[in-house]
């Protein structure tokens, strides 16, 4: 495939800038080949192999803040747009592709050093190509009493996944990323480093333990935008707890979702779980070998069913309606008496609630239980998400070649989940796709205080008309839950300006905002141009 120049930028311009950055950070470290920048295509890309794919035009790889700096200079003297990445494994979200094509990717993967981990204050200090296997090996080699928040997978970037807020497994502070991080160093668009919080006060030593310092806080504005190369960053870390417990509950009414709810909020906003929630129930196609139950398909053939119907569902299949695993961190006793309380607030709020629990582990996790836990949990990175999503289940001869997935957020009540849930199985109805919602589709805790409601579309690389229905079903799913109520939290480049025109209060007052500050801090519209529906100037006119 020829490089896609950026529009506006000549062959012969192009040609300069690219020469000059081969001065600044080494012949070696600047990719034009069409070989290597196939490695910056996004593999999940909906518009894979069409003339609207998102292509860079080369890729670059600095070492030091210092050959950032330069390479921001470079691109505003020949007005030449950037996409920094941390290491591109932002899969369904975009992975290394730029998000306005032409773009020069900033590939920040050598700068993986491990700046400072301190075992008594808690907290790392890394740069953006350091991933969760680098930190955690660290750790483990040094014999550090420490835990890391990671998700599924663990090859990605801590700094990468916090800035798009990712989220884990853990205990509840650490299972939000950006919300765990304390301070980082950031090289704006003009070229400037700045340091954010306590690192602009040169002998402070408490950069990653009071994120605020003095003033406005800036660190939002380089989450999920386009304000800024983030060079360094802090993140508060999990003293390693002595041990930890899984307990489960079972609800046998499908109404019982609502009280079931309110008691783990309670449980969790208390600080008593100390871990997260996963809500499940049998009647999911997960526990009914990877296919709906062919009696649940018939409830849901001819419209959502009433709540009647469900309850009735539910007692002729004579399983509970719902199921949550509660997890517990913390000393034995403590874990145990925290485990007992749970039992006896939800007993009390659900008549006919059932347990049960694992056995306690104490930490660390040995060789042999490391082979039947969820390591993330732990704090233990690993690539087993994919051995788990390769094929799907009803088609196995099919592999599917990527997926981009749909994240809404909900409120924590469970009126509000179904309320989602069904607008997701009237979205798919109106496509003619298969229903994959069902009114037993669990919602997931992951983020505290918030449920997300999920879903996903398959993509295809060599059938671009299965990609555009795709596309236009996600569109849908992003309308119709927003009109209800319910929005994304973060999406892939194709539909990052359709789910930022949901966000309209105001007439759209934030994102003009936004803009306001691009157009101040990034004048010639550099960095990331589009990132989020942040465009500079020169390319905003005509767009929603």
């Amino acid at each position: 495939m020829p490089i896609k120049l950026p529009p506006g930028i000549s062959a012969a311009t192009f040609a300069s800038a690219i020469k000059e950055m081969q001065e600044a950070i080494g012949k070696d470290w600047v990719f034009t080949s069409e070989e290597d920048l196939d490695t910056y295509r996004d593999p999940y890309s909906l518009r894979w192999g069409d003339a609207n794919e998102y292509l860079a035009s080369a890729a670059v790889a600095p070492n030091t803040v210092e050959q950032v700096q330069a390479v921001v200079r470079v691109a505003n003297k020949y007005k030449l747009p950037l996409y920094p990445i941390s290491t591109g494994k932002n899969l369904t979200y975009g992975g290394s592709a730029p998000t306005y094509s032409g773009s020069v990717v900033v590939d920040l993967k050598r700068m993986n050093r491990i700046l400072q981990v301190d075992e008594k204050r808690h907290f790392a200090l890394v740069e953006p190509g350091c991933s969760y296997f680098d930190l955690y090996r660290h750790i483990q080699d040094n014999g550090l009493k420490l835990w890391i928040d990671c998700p599924d997978p663990g090859w990605g970037s801590l700094i990468g996944n916090a800035l798009d807020h990712g989220i884990g497994y853990t205990a509840t502070p650490f299972r939000d990323h950006f919300g765990a991080h304390c301070g980082m160093e950031v090289v704006l668009p003009t070229g400037e480093v700045i340091r954010t919080g306590m690192g602009s006060l040169p002998k402070a030593d408490t950069w990653q333990e009071y994120r605020y310092g003095v003033g406005p806080t800036v660190d939002g504005l380089f989450a999920q935008a386009n304000f800024g190369i983030v060079t360094k960053m802090g993140f508060w870390l999990f003293p390693q707890p002595e041990s930890y417990l899984k307990g489960r509950v079972f609800v046998p009414n499908y109404s019982d979702l609502g009280p079931l709810v309110d008691e783990v909020n309670y449980l969790e906003d208390s600080l008593i779980m100390t871990g997260h929630a996963d809500y499940f129930s049998p009647h999911a196609s997960m526990f009914t070998g990877g296919v709906n139950d062919p009696d649940l398909d018939a409830l849901m053939a001819n419209g959502w069913p009433s709540r009647d119907k469900i309850d009735d569902f539910v007692k002729r299949k004579g399983k509970p309606a719902w199921g949550a695993e509660l997890r517990f961190y913390g000393p034995p006793k403590a874990v145990q008496a925290n485990w007992e309380y749970a039992q006896e607030r939800i007993a009390k709020a659900i008549p006919g609630a059932r347990f049960e629990a694992d056995a306690p582990l104490t930490m660390p996790l040995t060789a042999e239980q490391q082979k039947t836990e969820h390591l993330v949990n732990f704090g233990i990175p690993n690539m087993a998400i994919f051995g788990m999503i390769a094929r799907r289940p009803n088609a196995p001869d099919e592999p599917v070649q990527g997926h981009v997935d749909f994240l809404a957020m909900a409120p924590r009540n469970a009126e509000a989940v179904f309320k989602s849930l069904q607008i997701f199985y009237e979205t798919q109805r109106a496509h003619g796709v298969p229903i994959i919602t069902t009114p037993f589709t669990a919602p997931i805790p992951w983020i505290h205080r918030i449920f997300i409601v999920a879903t996903g579309v398959d993509n295809y690389r060599d059938d671009p008309a299965r990609n555009a229905k795709a596309t236009a079903l996600f569109a849908d799913y992003i309308k119709n839950l927003a009109d209800a109520g319910f929005g994304e939290y973060r999406t892939n480049p194709a539909m990052q300006d359709h789910l930022v025109a949901q966000y309209s209060f105001g007439n759209h007052s934030l994102l003009r905002f936004q803009e306001r500050l691009k157009d101040a801090a990034d004048p010639n519209g550099i960095m990331a141009p589009g990132r989020y529906g942040i465009w500079p100037k020169h390319l905003r006119k005509g767009r929603a």
